[in-house]
């Protein structure tokens, strides 16, 4: 279960139609900053040897679908380059916690929220790309399983920081508060917007 409180609306799949280059484009730099975050957990908890090695897993994971977004850039005669990145990220890590050990908690349902986010718009791409791009649809296909996979690692992580049911009702409300961001969506074409 993805802990998702919304669906994305038509709004974000016609962004899609529109700008399917610059969607592929954020999607490498969302690759990108997967690894990155799965990399400073490691740092800010080292301690805690499970989630270091979950976090070096993820890492490898997001950068391999970074290379394998490039490649399909290259492929398509589509130049990587920097973009102006949606107001999604930075409003949901606007709710996390500012004190131990629920600092913890949030940085890792917030990741695990993303993630869940990505699932649910890689399931929508590939059924929406079926007809229009196979190539697109069945990578979006490949990496369905595993979005789904880190979204549960997360919730799971955090469990080690506060007791289940704390998690499962922070889980609740992060995820009323990410559905709320998602609902105002976002006027660039981006993966989150």
């Amino acid at each position: 279960m993805l802990h998702l409180q919304s669906e994305t609306s038509s709004r974000w799949l016609e962004q899609v139609d529109a700008h399917l280059e610059e969607i592929l484009i954020d999607h490498a730099h969302c690759e990108k900053k997967a690894a990155g975050t799965a990399m400073n957990l490691m740092f800010a908890y080292v301690e805690d040897e499970e989630l270091c090695s979950e976090m070096k897993r993820i890492v490898e994971e997001e950068l391999d679908h970074f290379e394998q977004v490039r490649e399909i850039l290259k492929e398509r005669g589509i130049r990587f380059r920097r973009l102006k990145p949606s107001s999604y990220g930075r409003r949901l890590h606007e709710h996390i916690r500012k004190l131990e050990p629920d600092r913890a908690v949030d940085r890792l349902l917030v990741a695990g929220l993303i993630e869940a986010r990505s699932c649910e718009r890689f399931d929508l791409l590939r059924r929406h790309l079926a007809g229009k791009d196979p190539f697109l649809a069945s990578f979006y296909d490949s990496l369905f399983e595993s979005e789904a996979r880190h979204h549960s690692t997360y919730v799971e992580l955090a469990k080690h920081f506060r007791p289940a049911k704390c998690v499962l009702e922070r889980l609740d409300e992060l995820s009323a508060a990410e559905a709320a961001i998602i609902a105002e969506g976002d006027p660039v074409p981006r993966v989150h917007s």
